[in-house]
């Protein structure tokens, strides 16, 4: 039970790789507050993990909006009493395409790094002060290969995903002194939810064979699991990384060790 008794707030928790994460975490005796931008898809995760014998709450929010995210995090120290570990998950392409930059719209651009950007800024100021006070906290920010590795012209997606790596570091330097972990997980090829929006134009057939294609472009010669992921952040949750801060690990089979276009 490696984290028995902890408190846990998992930002975009409805699905893949937070789920994953929610579960993992609720397996080893974390309490767990999960957030998505649609409370259904979080209530029934939240209700996997009571299964599991944990508390659990469901909040709706956009993680892009501070008003939003304040008051997320109330909620959860209103009725978990503190908050040991915060991961920032939210985040994604949505309905965004690969496009050059030429054409991408000021719009897009915007949502999409405030999402997979701003969001995990607002979420660390708000809950540091509370970490601060309890001299204590795990903050894990899922950042993406793309950022090291663009894999397709996304040019808003991984610009926002590079810039949670400089947050991380930056993060992780000012908090050390508070025992105050802050990491960052890149996912390489997932199979999970992430893909849905692409694969919508897709016939079953082409779908397979975009994922036989992702897997080739592996060392490992497959794609990974939201369950694998969830194994890295369980270690940079429990106290087995206690002296690991600042530090940026790849989940991706085996990349960037080959290349991951062409």
């Amino acid at each position: 039970m490696l984290l028995e008794n902890r408190v846990a707030l998992i930002t975009g928790g409805a699905k893949g790789i937070g789920r994953g994460i929610a579960i993992r975490f609720a397996a080893e005796g974390c309490d767990v507050a999960v957030n998505a931008l649609h409370p259904e898809g979080a209530q029934k995760v939240a209700e996997e993990v009571r299964v599991l014998g944990r508390r659990a709450i469901a909040i709706g929010a956009d993680v892009a909006k501070s008003s939003e995210v304040e008051a997320m995090v109330a909620r959860v120290l209103g009725e978990f009493g503190r908050i040991d570990i915060l991961v920032n998950n939210a985040g994604g392409t949505g309905a965004a395409k690969d496009t050059p930059v030429e054409d991408t719209p000021e719009d897009v651009w915007d949502r999409i790094v405030d999402v997979n950007l701003k969001g995990q800024f607002l979420c660390c100021r708000a809950v540091v002060p509370h970490m601060k006070k309890n001299r204590y906290g795990k903050i894990i920010n899922v950042s993406s290969m793309g950022a090291i590795h663009p894999p397709a012209p996304l040019a808003h997606y991984h610009a926002a995903k590079g810039g949670v790596l400089a947050l991380t570091k930056n993060l992780a330097f000012e908090l050390a002194t508070f025992n105050i972990t802050v990491n960052a997980i890149l996912p390489g090829p997932i199979k999970s939810e992430f893909f849905n929006e692409m694969l919508r134009s897709m016939s079953r057939e082409e779908g397979e064979a975009f994922f036989r294609m992702l897997a080739k472009k592996v060392p490992m010669q497959r794609m990974g699991t939201p369950e694998e992921v969830a194994g890295v952040a369980l270690f940079l949750a429990s106290d087995l990384s206690s002296y690991v801060t600042g530090e940026a690990i790849c989940c991706g089979g085996g990349l960037p060790l080959s290349p991951y276009e062409g």
